[in-house]
């Protein structure tokens, strides 16, 4: 059958439209419950701060409960607060409510396993397999029991803090922190005020409605302007469930995942602690290539999607790896992407070595990079039209070894994205203009 709803990251859709609707997150819950709820333990429920995260909530512990499994319910959470807590509590699996960085209209649900790992495609195809069956309601004696943890933040705290070397202090630090008014509003300002740094927040005030909307790290122009404007050393943000971060320097410029990989990976370089090829993807910033090389740093590229970096740092031996998007794999430290993680390290490097945001990113010079969505009828591969391949040929050429191009269809809509890269802004801009004017005029109608 293969996976029909799970996507890359999960199951995600726009409420109200399958598989978003109440009816099939209770067949999910079912069906999930059937392949991961054997041989006890609880499953653990997050969310973020969507509005519909509640009904989506509700309906999930309902299927759970009357498939007699055990629910522990967080409330808003970042997805990587509930990785950890799923490992570190020694339930059976993880479920987070989310749609990540997308507006408040969509929602979507993923899941971990008991130690804190994205599931492996063949599970999510038996999930998916179970699908068809109407959910089970057990007898009364049979059914889970369901209860909220009011503390479960402190578990991620504690974790967090703990990623630092002893002792380690942010005093005398002024942050401006956006947590996109998503899953990281709460916890995120406490623990960095708990390690005694000045925040200034924004972003962090949800209404159910106003996630990702003007702030978080898609939206970050809000941020730049805070941060010198208030002399602040460095701004942080968010994505909406908090496994994103970017970071903004004292004078208001964007620091993205590619920078911050970067900063990360020659301290400890510097250290003697990497290990392996750092690891990123067709979408990374040749400056950061071509930075690591300078430092005889390895680096690997995979295609898209934190799921990929992991499976490839997992079969070399590597601890570093992300997104340009900010979704920073610390294998060292943690099991997923965790935005909070990311930035604490930054901050620590930074007190430590007395150094700016802006002088420990000044290692690596980014490389002008466009990157066109192409809207089209429906989703193909652009490398088997002979018209596109042509003038990816003869653009190439023109870049005499200088930049790279890409091509890839998105894995959730029907867009090709086109990415163009070099040295010089004009030149890429315009092959990449070029590029996706042939990819509209030759896509299949």
């Amino acid at each position: 059958m293969g996976r029909v709803h799970f996507g890359t990251d999960g199951i995600r859709g726009r409420v109200g439209s399958e598989p978003m609707t109440v009816e099939f997150s209770l067949r999910l819950a079912s069906a999930a419950a059937s392949v991961l709820g054997g041989g006890g333990g609880a499953v653990l429920i997050g969310k973020d701060t969507r509005l519909s995260g509640y009904m989506f909530e509700a309906a999930l512990e309902a299927g759970f409960v009357a498939s007699g499994v055990d629910v522990l319910l967080t409330g808003p959470l970042p997805t990587p607060a509930i990785a950890y807590m799923t490992r570190q509590l020694g339930c059976r699996f993880g479920v987070v409510i989310s749609a990540s960085h997308n507006p408040y209209e969509d929602n979507g649900i993923k899941f971990f396993d008991s130690q804190g790992m994205k599931l492996s495609e063949e599970i999510e195809e038996r999930i998916e397999a179970c699908l068809s069956t109407p959910p089970l309601t057990r007898t009364s004696r049979e059914l889970g029991r369901a209860r909220r943890l009011d503390t479960s933040w402190l578990h991620y705290q504690q974790f967090c803090a703990g990623i630092l070397s002893a002792g380690t202090s942010l005093a005398g630090l002024k942050l401006v922190v956006d947590c996109a008014n998503g899953a990281a509003y709460k916890v995120a300002p406490r623990i960095l005020a708990d390690l005694a740094a000045e925040i200034v927040p924004i972003g962090c005030s949800p209404n159910g409605r106003n996630i990702n909307d003007a702030c978080g790290s898609m939206n970050p122009q809000l941020l730049q302007l805070t941060v010198p404007g208030v002399r602040a050393h460095a701004g942080i943000a968010f994505d909406g469930d908090g496994d994103r971060v970017v970071m903004v320097d004292h004078l208001g410029r964007l620091v993205d995942g590619d920078q911050l990989l970067y900063v990360i990976a020659a301290d400890a370089h510097a250290a003697g602690t990497l290990r392996g090829p750092v690891v990123g993807t067709v979408m990374t910033n040749l400056g950061l290539e071509l930075a690591l090389r300078r430092l005889g740093v390895p680096f690997e590229r995979v295609p898209v999607g934190d799921r990929h970096v992991l499976a490839r740092l997992v079969e070399c031996g590597g601890i570093l790896g992300g997104e340009t998007s900010g979704h920073i794999l610390n294998l060292d430290r943690t099991t997923t992407g965790d935005g909070l993680v990311t930035a604490l390290r930054v901050l620590a490097i930074m007190k430590r070595t007395g150094g700016t945001l802006a002088e420990l990113a000044a290692g690596m010079e980014k490389l002008p990079q466009a990157l066109l969505n192409v809207q089209v009828a429906q989703r193909f591969d652009p490398a088997g039209v002979p018209a596109i391949c042509e003038v990816v040929r003869r653009l190439e050429e023109q870049l005499a070894g200088e930049g790279r191009i890409v091509l890839r269809a998105s894995g959730t809509e029907a867009v090709i994205r086109v990415m163009v890269e070099g040295r010089d802004a004009t030149e890429v801009r315009g092959c990449a203009e070029q590029l996706a004017e042939v990819v509209r005029s030759a896509a299949p109608v």
